[in-house]
């Protein structure tokens, strides 16, 4: 079946909207829709997706926005060229899964490490100072009370401009809340844990350091170290989060009965 014809998937993957705009986006791309081809009627659009007319138009809308479909008098709705001036996208709306904060990850894990790498390798004394500076601001949050979850991206942001490609530091005000949102989910469950927060400030002090000393190969490993930690971190708190919704207390260690402590001391 292809994917034009395909009925939207659970609402876990967005809106209806989302999921027929990505549906006909895919479409287009890989050419089932050809440029200067008419896409289908609306009535032949709420039938293959199963949706009403209002979540139809609503996608037409957002292709025209994003430059790849178009209106002309007599002709419908129009596949236009490709549009080198459309910004990226993140076209699944994540807020809300529980699941967003890996996706946040997984994405970031991939661009980090070499991030770091070219941040070693390029940065310049006021660009490691910098970076040294967001590092302290992490810290004082923390010993402060404070989440930090500012500091942390301005820590990120301030690697990202030594790097010297600029679309890393626009990729990071891209991502914008989905930042914000994994970063307070990890900072929250760090600070029941003085020594998970002790660990995290090592890890970040460990990537100043190799960018500092010009070390890309450390620098690469700081990060992935990092980032992989991380992700352990991401999953822990939202097992802890999973847990409380359901109503399930923490528990402690059980302690031995008598019977079973002396079965222990006496093998």
């Amino acid at each position: 079946m292809s994917l034009d014809t395909a009925r939207p998937a659970p609402s876990d993957q967005g809106t209806l909207a989302d999921q027929v705009t990505a549906a006909l986006r895919q479409a287009i791309h890989d050419g089932q829709y050809p440029v200067h081809s008419n896409l289908p009627t609306e009535a032949v659009l709420t039938q293959r997706h199963g949706v009403s007319r209002t979540v139809v138009r609503e996608a037409i809308s957002r292709l025209r926005v994003d430059g790849l479909v178009g209106t002309r008098q007599g002709s419908g709705t129009v596949v236009l060229g490709a549009n080198p001036n459309v910004p990226f996208r993140i076209d699944l709306d994540m807020r809300g899964s529980a699941d967003h904060a890996i996706y946040v990850l997984e994405l970031r894990r991939s661009v980090e490490a070499e991030m770091a790498a070219l941040a070693a390798q390029r940065r310049s004394r006021a660009e490691a100072a910098a970076i040294w500076r967001a590092l302290e601001a992490i810290a004082q949050a923390t010993r402060q009370g404070r989440d930090g979850v500012k500091e942390d991206i301005a820590f990120h942001m301030a690697i990202a401009q030594a790097s010297g490609n600029p679309l890393f530091p626009s990729m990071l005000r891209f991502l914008g809340h989905l930042l914000t949102d994994t970063m307070h989910l990890t900072r929250g469950h760090e600070a029941q844990y003085p020594r998970k927060a002790q660990k995290v400030i090592a890890e970040h002090t460990a990537l100043a350091q190799s960018i500092q000393d010009g070390d890309a190969v450390a620098a690469r490993r700081a990060a992935s170290t990092h980032m992989r930690n991380t992700d352990t971190r991401i999953r822990a708190a939202m097992q802890e989060h999973a847990s409380a919704a359901a109503g399930d207390a923490p528990r402690s260690p059980a302690r031995p009965t008598p019977s079973r402590r002396k079965q222990e001391t006496h093998p």
